[in-house]
């Protein structure tokens, strides 16, 4: 991955708290029929239907509680096409963006769906549906790299591509930064609230940038195994001080698991792995201890000797109990099954505790499409009622727009624009100039004016369709010097008052 070497994070950031306003979260009820709030949460709810133009409301059959987002979901077409919703941000800032799955029952023979999703460019996962009843939660952490990204579903390989919700929340200050964030995006594996009173996953308004922190007593398949004997549930109605870097919620640092016989130890599956992770642990002193007592351990699997060497005393790191200690691990290697072990020191008197685990995944950032192949291509679909369908995202990636060709080079460029007979009106945008890639123009048949811009730089051109439109001015000497044209077709209107049409058909050698 060419990520720098290990780095063990063992001093936390101190800023002031800062909490993000609901204000900002977007929450949208994918082929929902109206706005409501959520009666849970309180939280704002928007309907997709002004906003996505493809696929259909599906109702849900038997969905998993009564959770008004779940009783529908949108149900896309089995093609080559993908279906892209664009989110607002502020570029630069962080934000958690949350798409979720639940598909209900099946019915008339029907097979469960799999299919891709994608942030961007960026491939974030493969939703594999297999449990009815479960809802599938996909989160990315990200870094804006722009003012808007797009959340897309595409490439089904069996059924028809779906999504029930889609969510985007902001977080403040330097909450969960990383040395390589220019390059990588961060895809939650797990976020686990450990000593958690019930089943029920704490989310807002609990957690104010309302992350889901599952309960360590959800029972999945290979999920949260291999629990030492002596393991034992504690909790504190006291107050837990989470002013550090990351601010989990305080009612998740009021929970915690200890080892009573000196270990503590777990293993799960984790998705998409072996990979690279930025992993948190989170430690919070919940038990009164005597002067004499101290809680010591040291990660003894999996066994890295940067981080296993560290010994953990949590009311002496965090400088005192009931506040926060929260080492970070920048960047380790992990294995799909994850087995991770505390062990208490020879001097301790008592055992490990865990209060919650967050474990993400690199993911390398894809590129877009150039930046100047993608003004062009969106400055036609403007001016094409025919062509102007939104929802579409990146012009090349994953799947290429319907009226384009892509190269496979990085970043992609757009070699082939097809638009003949499309309804196209105005003029042609000046910076088509710039796709030097562009092999072949097509635009013949359309309702184009003004003149034609500069295109001496189009060194790849080949073929050039544009006549019948209503194009003004005269054909410059550099055409007939581009060194791949072959084909050139074109019809100008002098810029006279006459209406005398210029016809120019010109076939060059290859």
């Amino acid at each position: 991955m060419g990520l720098p070497s290990l780095l063990l994070v063992l001093t936390p950031l101190l800023t002031s708290f800062a909490v993000c306003q609901p204000e900002e979260f977007v929450s949208i009820d994918c082929g929902g029929s109206s706005n409501y709030t959520d009666n849970s949460t309180g939280l704002a709810w928007i309907s997709d239907s002004g906003i996505m133009e493809h696929g259909i409301s599906v109702e849900v059959q038997s969905p998993n509680g009564s959770m008004v987002q779940y009783q529908k979901r949108r149900e896309f077409p089995i093609d080559t096409k993908k279906y892209c919703y664009t989110l607002s941000t502020e570029e630069r800032r962080r934000y958690l963006v949350r798409a979720t799955f639940q598909y209900g029952s099946l019915e008339n023979g029907d097979t469960y769906p799999q299919f891709q999703l994608y942030l961007d460019a960026t491939k974030w996962a493969t939703v594999s549906v297999y449990d009815a009843s479960r809802i599938y939660v996909k989160e990315m952490i990200i870094r804006a790299p722009s003012n808007s990204i797009d959340v897309c579903v595409c490439c089904a390989t069996t059924g028809s591509p779906f999504i029930s919700t889609l969510e985007l929340r902001p977080f403040n200050l330097s909450m969960y930064a990383t040395d390589f964030e220019d390059n990588f995006f961060l895809e939650v594996a797990a976020r686990i609230n450990f000593g958690a009173p019930t089943e029920d996953a704490v989310r807002y308004p609990d957690d104010p940038y309302d992350r889901i922190w599952d309960s360590d007593l959800i029972r999945r398949q290979n999920y949260l195994v291999g629990v030492a004997p002596g393991t034992e549930r504690i909790g504190t109605a006291m107050n837990i001080d989470v002013e550090t870097r990351e601010y989990p919620p305080v009612k998740v640092m009021q929970t915690a698991v200890v080892g009573r016989k000196g270990v503590l130890s777990y293993r799960l599956n984790l998705e998409d792995f072996p990979a690279n992770a930025r992993a948190y642990a989170y430690f919070a002193e919940i038990e009164d201890l005597d002067k004499n007592e101290s809680r010591k351990f040291k990660l003894k699997q999996p066994y890295i000797a940067d981080y296993s060497n560290a010994v953990v005393n949590i009311a002496e790191n965090a400088n005192g109990s009931y506040t926060l200690y929260e080492p970070s691990y920048m960047n380790v290697t992990l294995e799909f099954v994850l087995s991770f072990s505390f062990v208490m020191t020879p001097d301790s008197t008592r055992g490990p505790l865990l209060n919650a685990l967050e474990i993400s995944k690199y993911v390398e950032i894809a590129s877009k499409t150039d930046k100047q192949d993608s003004t062009v291509v969106n400055a036609f679909r403007l001016l094409s009622a025919e062509s102007s369908q939104t929802n579409e995202g990146d012009p090349c990636v994953p799947t290429p727009w319907e009226w384009v060709n892509c190269s496979t080079t990085t970043p992609p460029r757009i070699t082939k624009i097809i638009l003949s007979r499309r309804n196209v009106k105005g003029e042609i945008p000046p910076e088509l100039g710039n796709m030097e890639a562009l092999t072949e123009l097509w635009l013949d048949g359309n309702l184009l004016t003004g003149p034609l811009p500069d295109m001496s730089k189009l060194i790849n051109l080949k073929i050039v369709h544009l006549e019948n439109n209503k194009l003004s001015g005269r054909l410059s000497s550099y055409l007939g010097s581009l060194p791949s044209l072959q084909a050139l077709y074109v019809a100008l209107i002098p810029k006279c008052f006459s209406f005398q049409i210029l016809e120019h058909t010109s076939t060059l050698p290859s």
